[in-house]
């Protein structure tokens, strides 16, 4: 590879984290055509950008980042590497155990990942990173616990049966 297109790798890589900072590094060595398309087809419908890259390339741009905790992620770069782009944290791990389960593989393997800026080094991480919660799902639960007090405020209200006297008795008994 020439010097001009390996720059244009290493921009390529660059501009991608700075679009999706979220990302696993995952090992897919050993799957035949029709797995891989497979997977492939998988990110796809999840949102997931997969990627083969070079560990030379990818270990640069991640020393010329100056961020310690991406730098973790060094020691992972051996052998085949291909990087799972992503917009929802947990996305990836989720895929990477769903596609293991169904095709009854080991492949692909997590290497590492980096989510919510915090490196995370290591296969027995997929689990940790299965569980992290999305914003969307931090939101839903957010609102569901704000909406709990007030849905039991009105259902008292309903349950007064309409009356003013009804109401007055339901809030003392709410202040108590």
């Amino acid at each position: 590879m020439r010097r001009e297109e390996k720059a244009q790798v290493i921009e390529a890589i660059q501009a991608q984290l700075k679009e999706t900072p979220d990302f696993y590094l995952t090992d897919i060595s050993g799957l035949n055509a029709e797995q891989t398309v497979k997977l492939r087809r998988m990110c796809f419908d999840e949102g997931i950008k997969l990627k083969v890259v070079k560990n030379t390339l990818l270990n640069h741009v991640i020393k010329e980042s100056g961020n310690d905790e991406l730098k973790e992620l060094s020691k992972v770069l051996e052998g085949n590497t291909a990087v799972m782009y992503t917009t929802v944290a947990n996305a990836p791990a989720r895929l990477i155990k769903k596609y293991t389960k169904e095709t009854k593989l080991d492949k692909p393997a997590l290497k590492g990942a980096y989510v919510q800026e915090c490196a995370f080094v290591g296969a027995d991480k997929l689990e940790t990173l299965a569980n992290i919660k999305s914003k969307e799902e931090l939101i839903g639960e957010i609102v569901t616990i704000l909406q709990s007090p007030a849905r039991n405020v009105i259902s008292a209200l309903q349950s007064a049966g309409g009356t003013i006297a009804g109401i007055v008795k339901t809030l003392s008994e709410k202040e108590n």
